[in-house]
């Protein structure tokens, strides 16, 4: 039986996929959960449409991704972190406080979305990847300077 997806289904497919299923998986979960419809030409034009809005939808974040890499390229933040000899760190430097670094600097940063090669252990300068999206990726300096 072919239906149309209403909501996305693990292993099967994303919302206004058409796909070819068993009859009883279809009759007996898919359509009384909500998760399909039937094929019809109103289902049909249905899922057109919200197949036509989640790639709008994913379009508009993939734009604003670009837009949050280009605003974070060249960015550098410092950070101050207590050290002891030879400028090792009492701990260590996290994303999430170089996402805070960027926040107050007006820049809005999942600190998941900060990747280290490394954890940061010492005073210097170091890189930071984000990948606000697939595909998409910038690079940011971290200033790690001792605390006074």
């Amino acid at each position: 039986m072919d239906v149309i997806l209403m909501k996305p289904v693990e292993g099967l497919g994303a919302e206004g996929d058409v796909v070819r299923v068993a009859d009883g998986y279809a009759r007996n979960f898919l359509i009384p959960k909500g998760f399909a419809e039937a094929l019809t030409p109103a289902a049909k034009r249905r899922a057109e449409r919200l197949k036509a809005a989640r790639a709008a939808e994913q379009a508009e974040r993939e734009t604003a991704a670009r837009e949050l890499a280009q605003r974070i390229e060249g960015t550098s933040v410092t950070i101050a972190a207590r050290a002891g000899e030879g400028g090792k760190l009492f701990g260590a430097v996290t994303n999430a406080q170089i996402a805070e670094a960027l926040r107050r600097q007006g820049i809005e940063v999942d600190r998941h979305l900060i990747e280290l090669e490394r954890p940061i252990h010492e005073l210097g300068t170091w890189r930071a990847t984000v990948r606000p999206a697939p595909g998409v990726e910038a690079t940011l300096k971290v200033w790690v300077v001792e605390e006074k």
